[in-house]
């Protein structure tokens, strides 16, 4: 479950895996974590400490596009890869067909 915090405006300021032992954990509210302002919060804090990170995230979904076409070509099967490939590019494909379910990402699935 996801925890975020809140300021007086009602803007995300914390986002934690849970309440954080203290600091007042009744100011720390459960979530869903698809809420469009805790992904914007979590966005910039990514951005923020990876300049790198616009072009990084393109090019993982670049990479999960090329696997799933080596995998319907019979060129390589999905179970070939290392376990932990395998439950990320499914951990993946889960929140973004959650997101696009829930209208949070505008993309048909193509590149």
């Amino acid at each position: 479950m996801i925890f975020v915090k809140r300021n007086a405006n009602g803007d995300v300021t914390a986002v934690s895996r849970g309440p954080v032992e203290g600091d007042g954990g009744e100011d720390w509210h459960p979530v869903s974590g698809a809420e469009p302002e805790v992904l914007a919060f979590s966005r910039a804090i990514v951005e923020a400490g990876n300049p790198m990170s616009p072009s990084d995230l393109g090019l993982v979904r670049v990479l999960e596009d090329l696997i799933d076409l080596l995998v319907d070509r019979a060129v390589i099967r999905f179970t070939d890869l290392p376990l932990p490939a395998q439950s990320k590019l499914l951990e993946r494909r889960g929140s973004r067909e959650a997101m696009q379910r829930s209208s949070l990402l505008e993309d048909d699935g193509v590149i």
